[in-house]
C-alpha cells in the first residue's frame, strides 16, 4: 500500500503547528508552569475545564501517569465529549448563559485555586464566564485558546469579550479559524484538525515547566506513576493519601 500524501501533510501541519507553538509561546508556558507551581506551594488545588472536543485535553492531564496528581476535572455535565444525546446538545450549553456560575458554586474550586480553561474558539458563553466567575471567586485563570477567533469571528457573549480578555495567562494554540489544516480536489470541506494534538501537547509541556519549578524550589513535584510498573500502585497510594484534601476525582 503506498503512502498517503494526504496523511503526510497532517503530520506536516501538526509538525509545523507544534514548532510554531513552541518557539512562540515558551514565555508564556513557562508562566502558565510558574503559576501552577505557585500553587501547589500555597497548598491551593488544580482544576482544568474544556468543552467538546476541547475536553480532551483537559482530561488528558487528570489522573495520568506522569502528571501532576492534584489537577483535577472540572466537568459541566453534557459538555464533557460526545457521550451526550444527541451530540448538538453539548455545542448549545456552551452557549447558555449562568451555566458556569451554578457549575463553580457547587464545585470545591475556591480562591487560591488555578483552573484552566480549554477552548478553541474563546468565544462561546460558558468558557468566558467560567474564567469571570473564577477570578470573581480569587481563582488564577489559565486560557488556552486561539487568539485567531478573537480578531476573525464575533463574541456570543453579552460582554462583548473572549475568553482571552478574563485569563491571568493566556496560552495562544496558534490553530486557524475553522480547524482543519487540509483542503484537497474533490473534497468539499476542509479537514484534517490539529487542535487535539496542539492543545494536548501545550497542557503537558505546561505540567512539564510546573514540575521542573518546584522541583527548582525544592519541592517534589506531586506526580502520578502508571500503574503497569512494579511499585506504580504504591507509589500512587502514597502520594494520593499525602495530598488526598486536593484530590477530587477519588471521593
Amino acid at each position: 500500500m503506498s503512502e498517503s500524501k494526504l496523511a503526510g501533510q497532517f503530520f506536516d501541519a501538526a509538525i509545523a503547528l507544534l514548532q510554531r507553538v513552541r518557539d512562540e509561546e515558551s514565555g508564556n508556558i513557562a508562566a502558565a508552569g510558574t503559576l501552577i507551581a505557585d500553587t501547589v506551594a500555597a497548598g491551593g488545588r488544580l482544576f482544568a475545564f474544556g468543552a467538546g472536543h476541547s475536553s480532551l485535553a483537559a482530561q488528558d492531564v487528570v489522573y495520568r501517569a506522569g502528571g501532576l496528581a492534584l489537577m483535577n476535572l472540572l466537568a459541566v455535565p453534557g459538555t464533557v465529549g460526545v457521550d451526550v444525546m444527541p451530540a448538538t446538545l453539548g455545542s448549545a450549553l456552551e452557549r447558555v448563559d449562568g451555566l458556569a456560575g451554578a457549575v463553580l458554586d457547587s464545585s470545591p474550586a475556591t480562591e487560591g485555586d488555578t483552573l484552566v480553561i480549554i477552548s478553541l474558539s474563546g468565544r462561546n458563553a460558558l468558557p468566558v464566564e467560567m474564567a469571570m466567575n473564577a477570578r470573581a471567586l480569587g481563582l488564577k485563570v489559565i486560557g488556552l485558546t486561539s487568539v485567531a477567533y478573537a480578531t476573525e469571528t464575533k463574541p456570543r457573549h453579552a460582554s462583548g469579550t473572549f475568553l482571552k480578555d478574563h485569563c491571568d495567562v493566556v496560552l495562544d494554540s496558534k490553530i486557524a479559524v475553522g480547524d482543519a489544516e487540509l483542503t484537497a480536489d474533490g473534497i468539499e470541506a476542509p479537514f484534517a484538525p490539529a487542535s487535539t494534538v496542539v492543545t494536548s501537547a501545550v497542557m503537558q509541556a505546561v505540567m512539564a515547566a510546573a514540575a521542573g519549578e518546584l522541583a527548582q524550589r525544592g519541592i517534589e513535584p506531586p506526580l502520578l506513576r502508571s500503574g503497569n510498573v512494579d511499585g506504580g500502585h504504591e507509589w500512587n497510594g502514597r502520594v494520593m493519601t499525602e495530598y488526598r484534601d486536593r484530590i477530587f476525582f477519588r471521593h
